[in-house]
């Protein structure tokens, strides 16, 4: 029996015995830790070593387990609470310090042959690992978010088992672990700190494994029958698949035809542009052979989010016999019944390589900023894709946990487009990597000093949004060194070191 299906059949077992009586459902643990095989075999790479996915789950009872992580602002601490019939019930003190997931919840220790440790750790556990039913009465869909990867400077996360659903424990932090072929023994526990919060007895929280390492099948041309995907990247796409697949999309489908009738911007939910402080920021030579191989580059990522309580809706319709298009912005009721739209600029077609899709113009600026806050460069970054790539608050009002267009190939077009719709859900925010030279900040004639990388949301205004006045982010940098040996420094925004 493999691993999946094996556990699939002990937690049904697991429930059908529990089902069998009032006294033994009652006395069901919220979580379980449940092994998929007791025999685990582990292939060994010749670069990077052993990915411990040892094939093991946490289970939920018969309730949902729903936790929600927030922060105040990047001054403050994360808070996290478990929220049991709609209520917080606060988690114990200095579990949650990162948005990754339950800090410290397991401890995974690996001994070899002759009873050595060679492995001994605490282990992050994300609720919204890959995961699926596990008895016949579970529910069909989860409403819980994929996965617990985090923007440097997400605000909200909400991480959530169903009912009678699963989540595979293993770590996606890339770890990888040099282990020798052999035979190993693993031994899977659930700290005392969260066996005593959620009442996991000491059946329900530890199972042991016996563990082979051997070196990997040769996964080159001709030998790909067998062969997996390396490394904690292939469970991240397998668990996507599992959750997408099991949740409708919520996405106003778009009109085939420009709207009709009188624009007006109604009163009610509009979506709320916010941007994130730069990061990822450092300096790189420009490219050798090309006119820019004399310069220096100052290359940043960043976000602009929708904070809500309305998405961001804009279909763009062709205009005849151009690579142009006119775009719209739509308006929602409380009831998300369309009530309204207004004409609020355009499209463009990119034939850039790396683009090849349509752009919404003027969603965001990027200039940066000398010491007195006056522009020094600007971005010719002006038109975007936008994509919900990054969740940044899923605990506001009206967040999407399942954003339909979480990659720029999903919803913009291809040259032959007579129409798109782009959308940038509630709660989540759209990153670009500005590495490009002209999107990046040439800074070669620079001096050295502090300047700002600045991020303005909706500088035209031409977006209609709840709050104009939250549109700004500043990012402080210090650059130094000599001309092909630039420095750069950047301090942390309050509790965040995100350079």
């Amino acid at each position: 029996m493999g691993g999946a299906a094996a556990m699939v059949a002990l937690a049904a077992g697991a429930a059908g015995a529990a089902s069998s009586g009032s006294a033994k459902a009652a006395a069901e643990p919220s979580l379980k830790l449940v092994a998929g095989s007791t025999d685990v075999t582990l292939e060994r790479y010749p670069e990077g070593g052993v990915f411990l996915d040892l094939g093991t789950h946490l289970v939920a009872g018969r309730k949902p387990v729903e936790v929600r992580a927030t922060r105040k602002s990047y001054g403050d601490p994360i808070v996290a609470n478990q929220f049991v019939a709609g209520k917080p019930k606060a988690l114990p003190p200095g579990s949650v310090t990162s948005f990754a997931g339950l800090g410290k919840f397991l401890r995974l220790t690996i001994t070899d042959a002759t009873g050595k440790k060679v492995y001994d750790r605490d282990q992050t556990t994300c609720l919204n690992g890959e995961g699926s039913r596990t008895r016949p009465d579970a529910p069909a869909t989860s409403p819980y978010p994929e996965g617990c990867g985090a923007n440097p400077f997400t605000l909200g996360s909400v991480w959530g088992l169903q009912a009678g659903w699963s989540a595979n424990t293993v770590a996606y932090d890339g770890t990888e672990v040099d282990l020798p072929n052999g035979k190993y023994t693993a031994k899977l526990t659930i700290n005392k700190t969260y066996r005593d919060y959620f009442k996991i007895g000491a059946y329900d929280s530890t199972v042991s494994l016996n563990v082979t390492v051997k070196d990997a099948e040769d996964c080159g041309p001709g030998h790909t029958e067998g062969c997996r995907q390396a490394g904690p990247q292939a469970s991240k796409l397998v668990a996507s698949e599992a959750r997408a697949s099991a949740v409708p999309e919520s996405t106003p489908k778009p009109h085939a035809q420009r709207p009709t009738g009188k624009a007006s911007v109604p009163k009610g939910p509009k979506p709320d542009l916010r941007s994130l402080p730069a990061w990822q920021i450092g300096v790189v030579p420009g490219e050798a052979g090309t006119p820019d191989a004399d310069k220096d580059f100052l290359q940043f990522s960043a976000n602009v989010w929708n904070a809500g309580p309305s998405p961001l809706v804009l279909d763009g319709f062709r205009q005849k016999g151009k690579d142009l298009m006119d775009a719209y912005q739509y308006f929602y009721d409380t009831k998300g019944k369309e009530v309204g739209y207004q004409k609020t600029g355009t499209m463009e077609w990119d034939a850039r390589d790396g683009h090849h899709h349509w752009h919404f113009t003027d969603f965001a600026r990027y200039s940066l900023l000398n010491a007195t806050q006056t522009e020094v460069v600007r971005s010719q970054k002006e038109a975007f894709c936008l994509a919900a790539t990054d969740a940044i608050d899923y605990t506001v009002k009206n967040a999407n946990w399942h954003p339909s267009n979480t990659d720029l190939h999903t919803a913009c077009g291809n040259q032959g487009s007579l129409s798109v719709r782009e959308v940038l859900d509630v709660g989540s925010g759209d990153t670009y990597v500005q590495s490009l030279p002209g999107q990046s900040f040439d800074v070669t004639d620079l001096p050295n000093g502090t300047y700002f990388v600045q991020v303005v949301a909706n500088p035209e205004k031409r977006l209609f949004e709840e709050n104009l006045n939250n549109n700004v982010s500043l990012r402080k940098v210090i650059l130094g060194g000599t001309k092909h040996h630039r420095t750069v420094k950047v301090p942390p925004v309050q509790l965040v070191d995100a350079p």
